[in-house]
């Protein structure tokens, strides 16, 4: 009975919480958020995600910091934080985190957004395309980024600075944004620039200077210049904030190099002078001169303090002379740095100190650690898709395991910009010390150029058109070649040769065909080269018929023929081109030269010695335009020996450096060999005479050519003014006086390009002067001579374009004989021009010259001058 009525009473029990269980919860939508009182805590149910099409939920949520499952007060710091945390991101224009429901103690969140506008067109009003795309890149706004106004106070800003550094100090900038009403939530941004007059230097007023006049300041200053001063006409004269920053520390380290080294600006100031220009006011503290009263070395041990001192030129009297100082420590090339840096020692550190400073007296105490010395452990290369990369490493001279020396590093550079297959201007090594192991890693990163080249051109000459096609391969591999599958692209490449083709003619009046190959480490162990050419032309002569005296002489003396006609095929005088075609006339060439060059050890390595030898072979069928032989045929075998140093910086672009060459060519002396009356058959000037004379050509050409190149201005700088210099001088003689050769004459005057009616001469440029006034038709070259200086100003350099202007005097002169040689007596010109260097095209350019002085009664004059090709 007692366990019934438990039974019954467990029953009635189950059944009332189970019917409490069953109570429904409400749920309330949208409650309101009540912040009196201690808010209550609810776990976070679920939260949804309003307004942000473009992001998935899940990415908002987990900005927000917010989870399902979290306990959270509301209202509360979780919601507050979550909020923030949202507009950080700067994505948002709205951010709304809100309650949707609650039921109990669970709660229901929205996160309301609205996304920032887009940008769906960008328009640059009042700027040039350079300027656009040079804002573009500074800006980094494209179409598709979201905009704000963080984002465009920012641009407006960048633009300011922009035009403020161009000299347009006034300019307005004015960025509006518009709703594109194509697209919901996208913004038009339209920038507007008025740039205005660029802002210039109106009067520059100095007080306080005694030392160094108001003159002398003024020519110190570099960027900031008075826009009246005649002085100033070709530097700056607009007002540039942080040039004239740069030039008033320029003021002072000109004081300090003079010895006042408490010299100071006491004030400055920038006036508005009208709406164009400003007035500069600037006011110095000069102080005293100080002298060094003695100098000391602390630290030093691998050199003791009298070598120290030799090397640093600098004595106890001399003038306190910080720049000097900075020169002698650490920049000059001979500098005492360069002396431990070149010794491995790159962990090397020198600080002057003014040990003691007494009246117009300073002690300086040069303390030195000098530290280990530091061996190469790594050379990497990086960006080299060019050459095979033992090409590279085998110009080198920083190897893994040798000491650093610091002339080999700037070697090495010099040599990767030499082989023209990569950009020279970016040629900026990373040096990566390890003090811990006394180690060194240097990276080199290259930047790629193409260096191939084709020409592909037309000329218009006494017969028509001439066509030239050349093909360079300055990356030639020969061992590749019948291994199709290691080409890069059509050619087997990534040696490091040069494989050379070319073809040009005037169908049948004129034809030429040459080929070279050269390999500059034959073997690949060494730097020795190896060449191999070899050539043919054959030109007809033109029928005396076709022209008179008069022009014919004309065209031929200066070495290139123009045609007048009214129509293609005929001349002025209404002649076919095909009446101009004499068979009769003929001359033929062929050769081939085998050359072999080696790198010197001494004086230094930047020397070398090449060997050729070459033969010739020339044919002549009453061919009247040489003066010393018309029929026959002729053969020379020639011995080449050229002794040469180069140590230029850059072959586009060359800052410094210089190169030199003298080469000797001789011929056998075939006439001591032959038992013939020399001067008889020289006498007899017949054609068969001529014949037996010149059978075998014979002669010794001596040859010198120089170049130096002196920068200016900063050397490692990017817009560096370069003074190049030249000398150069020709002689060809003859062992037997009967028998002077007809061939390898000088043809001086012009451009110095070789046109399709020279005859194995060699071209000489003066430029002032037409193409071979100074060596016409009978007063061959036999002896010249050429003296010069040019003023190279950049205008471009980059990988793919080097554009560069000069300005030159030169005078230059060639003589009938060496006897005649007078290297003072030349004829004078002056003029300026323009280089530009394409890899696909090569070096080319147009100069105009003026000729001062007369030449067989003919001043040269005015002359406009077309260069192709790189001239020694």
């Amino acid at each position: 009975m007692r366990f019934r009525i438990a039974v019954i009473i467990a029953a009635m029990l189950t059944m009332c919480v189970s019917a409490f269980a069953q109570t429904p919860v409400d749920t309330i939508y949208t409650p309101p958020v009540i912040y009196s009182g201690m808010p209550p805590t609810y776990e976070i149910a679920g939260i949804t995600v309003e307004g942000a099409d473009n992001y998935e939920d899940f990415v908002v949520i987990g900005y927000s910091g917010l989870k399902v499952g979290e306990r959270i007060e509301i209202p509360g710091d979780e919601i507050t934080a979550a909020s923030k945390r949202l507009w950080r991101q700067g994505l948002f224009s709205k951010v709304q985190v809100s309650v949707n429901k609650i039921a109990g103690d669970k709660a229901w969140l929205i996160i309301s957004l609205r996304e920032q506008p887009q940008i769906s067109a960008i328009n640059y009003n009042g700027v040039k395309k350079g300027e656009r795309e040079d804002l573009q890149e500074k800006l980094q706004l494209f179409v598709g980024n979201q905009i704000t106004q963080n984002i465009v106070n920012r641009a407006n800003l960048i633009i300011k600075n922009y035009f403020k550094e161009k000299g347009f100090g006034n300019a307005d900038v004015v960025i509006a944004l518009h709703e594109d009403l194509s697209e919901p939530n996208k913004m038009i941004v339209d920038i507007n620039i008025d740039k205005h007059d660029k802002v210039k230097v109106h009067k520059i007023y100095i007080d306080g200077n005694e030392v160094l006049t108001d003159k002398k300041i003024k020519r110190t200053i570099k960027k900031t210049n008075e826009n009246g001063d005649i002085m100033n006409l070709f530097r700056q004269k607009k007002f540039v904030e942080n040039d004239y920053e740069d030039d008033l520390k320029r003021i002072i380290e000109k004081y300090n190099e003079l010895g006042y080294r408490d010299a100071k600006i006491i004030s400055d100031s920038v006036v508005p002078y009208n709406e164009k220009s400003v007035d500069v006011y600037i006011n110095i503290e000069e102080g005293k001169k100080y002298y060094i009263n003695d100098i000391s070395w602390v630290g030093n041990t691998i050199y003791d303090t009298n070598f120290l001192n030799r090397v640093l030129e600098i004595k106890p009297g001399d003038v306190y002379n910080q720049k000097l100082l900075e020169k002698r420590t650490s920049t000059d090339d001979d500098a005492v740095a360069n002396l431990y840096l070149n010794n491995g020692y790159l962990f090397y550190n020198l600080v002057p100190i003014e040990k003691n400073v007494q009246g117009d007296s300073i002690d300086l105490e040069l303390r030195m650690e000098e530290g280990p010395q530091a061996r190469i452990n790594n050379v990497i290369i990086q960006g080299n898709d060019r050459l095979y990369e033992k090409v590279i490493r085998r110009e080198l001279y920083i190897r893994p395991g040798e000491l650093f020396r610091k002339d080999d590093l700037v070697r090495s550079l010099r040599e990767i910009a030499n082989t023209g297959h990569f950009n020279p201007e970016n040629l900026n090594p990373d040096v990566q010390p390890d003090a811990e192991n006394g180690t060194v890693d240097i990276v080199l990163p290259l930047e790629s150029k193409a260096n191939d080249q084709i020409e592909f051109s037309l000329g218009w000459g006494q017969t028509g058109v001439i066509g030239k096609v050349s093909l360079k391969f300055s990356n030639f591999s020969i061992k590749n070649l019948f291994h199709p599958s290691s080409y890069k692209g059509v050619i087997p490449q990534g040696e490091g040769q040069t494989f050379t083709v070319s073809a040009q003619t005037n169908a049948r009046y004129y034809q030429a065909y040459s080929v070279s190959f050269l390999d500059p480490w034959f073997g690949g162990k060494r730097p020795n080269s190896l060449s191999v050419s070899a050539y043919y032309s054959r030109q007809t002569g033109v029928n005396s018929s076709y022209y008179n005296n008069t022009w014919m002489n004309s065209a031929y003396n200066y070495g290139y023929g123009y045609g007048y006609g009214y129509g293609y095929g005929n001349d002025y005088y209404g002649n076919s081109y095909e009446d101009a075609y004499d068979p009769n006339k003929l001359l033929q060439m062929a050769g081939v030269t085998v050359g072999f060059g080696k790198r010197l050890k001494w004086p230094d390595d930047f020397f070398t010695f090449t060997t050729e030898l070459s033969y010739n072979w020339y044919n002549l069928k009453n061919w009247e335009y040489l003066y010393y032989m018309n029929n026959g045929t002729s053969n020379s075998f020639v011995l080449g020996l050229t002794l040469a140093r180069n140590n230029i910086d850059n072959p586009l672009y060359t800052r410094r450096g210089s190169s030199f060459a003298l080469g000797i060519h001789l011929t056998p002396p075939a006439s001591l060999f032959g038992k013939k009356n020399w001067a008889k058959l020289a006498e007899e000037n017949t054609p068969e005479a001529k014949k037996q004379l010149y059978r075998w050509i014979e002669y010794w050409k001596l040859k010198f050519q120089s170049r130096t190149y002196t920068p200016l201005n900063d050397p490692n700088g990017k817009w560096t003014f370069v003074l190049m210099t030249r000398a150069d001088f020709g002689l060809l003689g003859s062992y037997n006086k009967y028998l002077k050769s007809p061939f390898e004459t000088y043809y001086m005057g012009g451009d110095g390009m070789s046109g399709s009616y020279t005859y194995a001469t060699e071209t000489v440029a003066l430029r002032g002067y037409d193409n071979g006034s100074l060596t016409p038709w009978g007063r061959e070259g036999y002896a010249y001579a050429r003296l010069g200086v040019e003023l190279h100003f950049p205008f471009m350099l980059q990988p793919s374009t080097t554009i560069y202007g000069l300005a030159f005097l030169e005078g230059g002169n060639a003589w009938t004989s060496v006897s005649r040689f007078s290297p003072f007596d030349l004829k004078r010109s002056g003029g300026f021009g323009v280089r530009i260097f394409l890899p696909m095209v090569g070096l080319m350019g147009i100069d105009w010259g003026y000729g001062f002085d007369k030449v067989y009664g003919t001043r040269g004059g005015s002359h406009f001058h077309f260069i192709l090709g790189q001239e020694f």
